[in-house]
């Protein structure tokens, strides 16, 4: 029994096959002009890792979630993100009752129960403060080379410097006037990655934030965004091995069950 899941992002296409309780191949590309194209390519991607010289129509069963959900002509079912976050995070570490989910474009908040279903959410897809999209660019402001030293950066402050505005244009501004200032590059970084864990926290203000907490989402590699929402929630933060697949490994496990029905 083969499924797939495929979740297609603002940012990112993230494509998981599995098979017998386990994954057995995933891919992820970044969306260009072309949804289908890149939905149609990750998958493939996915199928070559996976050791299988099949089409995608060979598959089971197949459910898309994500931005692009219904442009996924090849996928059997389609699925809302949150269902399927909520489900991939929950295989991963079973533990789950929190996760905080940030992507390209949107932030998530998801409670669950100890089945993985969904008690309440929040989302945040209305605005890019608190999102990777926001630290996109004020890494570009602050002349950082590349997204994956932002984190590292961070890390090295002592005294991050306070970013206000819950704007991500007024918080543009606001930096460009703190780097004149003088104040110290890695305390602006950390003030940006600060900012980023108030804006999350904000929107959770009607969830509660049980343990296990968990982090997903391309973000939660980034160790200064992890270490600035630990501070905000006052607990660990749990990341996946793979945490940018969650939403996609949802999506294959709702495939599979069904399939089962």
């Amino acid at each position: 029994m083969l499924t797939a899941g495929i979740d297609v992002g603002a940012a990112t296409a993230k494509a998981v096959i599995f098979q017998d309780g386990k994954i057995i191949g995933y891919a992820i590309q970044p969306v260009g002009h072309d949804i289908k194209l890149v939905a149609h390519e990750t998958s493939k991607e996915a199928l070559h890792r996976a050791g299988l010289s099949i089409s995608i129509e060979d598959l089971d069963y197949i459910v898309s979630t994500g931005y692009a959900r219904n442009s996924i002509e090849f996928a059997n079912k389609t699925m809302s993100e949150i269902i399927c976050h909520a489900k991939g995070a929950h295989f991963t570490i079973p533990s789950t009752r929190f996760i905080i989910d940030m992507g390209g474009q949107d932030s998530k908040a998801i409670e669950v129960d100890q089945d993985g279903n969904i008690i309440n959410f929040a989302m945040n897809d209305k605005c890019a403060a608190g999102t990777g999209r926001f630290l996109e660019v004020m890494a570009h402001i602050l002349q950082v080379e590349s997204m994956d030293e932002m984190g590292p950066l961070a890390l090295k402050s002592n005294e991050p410097c306070p970013i206000s505005s819950t704007c991500t244009v007024f918080a543009e501004t606001e930096l460009v006037v703190l780097r004149a200032g003088g104040k110290n590059r890695n305390d602006l970084i950390a003030g940006v990655h600060k900012a980023v864990a108030s804006r999350v926290a904000a929107m959770t203000a009607n969830l509660n934030c049980n343990p296990d907490a968990v982090f997903t989402g391309g973000v939660a590699r980034n160790t200064g965004v992890k270490k600035y929402l630990e501070e905000e929630f006052e607990r660990e933060f749990l990341v996946p091995d793979e945490p940018q697949i969650i939403g996609a490994l949802g999506a294959a496990l709702i495939a599979q069950t069904q399939l089962l029905k």
